[in-house]
């Protein structure tokens, strides 16, 4: 098992207990899917207040954001775990939970987006627009893949592990400025600052837009490789459907050579026929092959033949004229 199963399957033993006190309440999925939802658009909303009211310095805004991205990545979870310990799956809610994911993602990254380019974080704004990129490229892979009947779930960046970056860094950024305050390292001999309090929360949008991308090229090559896999099996198996059996082949052959092996001999003994014609007629015979005696009768011949071959049958005949 993966240590990212093991994580997984741990969270789950420690959220389960709410999820079955929310299946007594009678909360459905579809209802936990739209609370997380309505919840990511409050993020947002927070980034743009925090955009429109705060200065540049003043990253509260991002911690509680970020505090409220964990919160709404616990209903994340729970809209997965609910529809399995309650027993209410369904085919329109996986498309549900999916399609609502996709607007909270988006929503979610409209607001750090607005966010940095209000406070003029504009470098940082582009990985953020990459981030989001590859992101939708994550997900849309493995729908796509699994549409064509391809199971595309590895990879990093994944939508519980972007949840959690953003979160904790969002959390982090906003815990750091509130003790330690707004710092800045610049490159030397430059005011462009190599390192400030906001790359807490920047520094992982970018590894997101690196990571996120590889993992949607990887799964996509993945999925390249099963497809023609599979059209090689398929090949694989008209081929053998389409061609003679073996044995039919193997008979054929057996067959072939009895009848070369038998030749000869049947030559052979047809030449030992000699045709009646080749034959010479012996000598005082016509050429009819009839014998004919000199009186040139064929019946006294067969009466002369049959008195010297032949007994006389009966008891002699007496003349009973003397």
């Amino acid at each position: 098992m993966s240590i990212r199963r093991q994580i997984q399957n741990g969270i789950y033993r420690v959220i389960d207990p709410l999820v079955k006190l929310l299946i007594k309440a009678g909360l459905t999925p579809n209802a936990v899917t739209t609370i997380g939802l309505v919840l990511n658009i409050g993020v947002a909303v927070i980034f743009i207040m925090g955009a429109e009211e705060g200065r540049r310095g003043d990253l509260s805004y991002v911690g509680w954001a970020g505090a409220l991205i964990l919160f709404a990545g616990l209903f994340d979870m729970l809209d997965g775990q609910v529809p399995r310990l309650g027993n209410m799956s369904s085919t329109f809610g996986a498309l549900y939970d999916s399609v609502l994911d996709r607007y909270s993602e988006l929503i979610l990254f409209l607001g750090i987006c607005y966010y940095l380019v209000a406070h003029h974080y504009f470098l940082s704004s582009l990985f953020a627009f990459i981030a989001l990129i590859g992101s939708m490229m994550v997900s849309y892979t493995r729908a796509r893949a699994e549409g064509l009947g391809i199971e595309c779930k590895d990879g990093l960046m994944q939508r519980p592990e972007r949840v959690i970056t953003i979160g904790v860094s969002a959390l982090a950024c906003g815990l750091v400025s509130r003790f330690v305050g707004n710092f800045k390292y610049p490159v030397p001999g430059s005011d462009f600052p190599v390192f400030e309090t906001i790359s807490i929360f920047t520094i992982p949008l970018v590894l997101m837009a690196v990571l996120t991308n590889i993992t949607a090229i990887r799964r996509l090559h993945d999925a390249k490789r099963t497809l023609s896999e599979t059209q090689v099996q398929v090949k694989t198996t008209k081929e053998r459907k389409s061609a003679p059996p073996v044995r039919l082949w193997l008979l054929l052959v057996l067959l072939s050579a009895m009848c070369m092996s038998a030749g000869p001999q049947s030559i052979s003994t047809n030449q030992a026929i000699v045709p009646a014609k080749a034959i010479a007629p012996a000598k005082g015979l016509p050429a009819s092959g009839k014998a004919v005696s000199s009186r040139g009768d064929p019946q006294d011949i067969f009466e002369e033949q049959r008195g010297s071959t032949e007994a006389p049958c009966g008891p002699p005949m007496w003349n009973i004229s003397n």
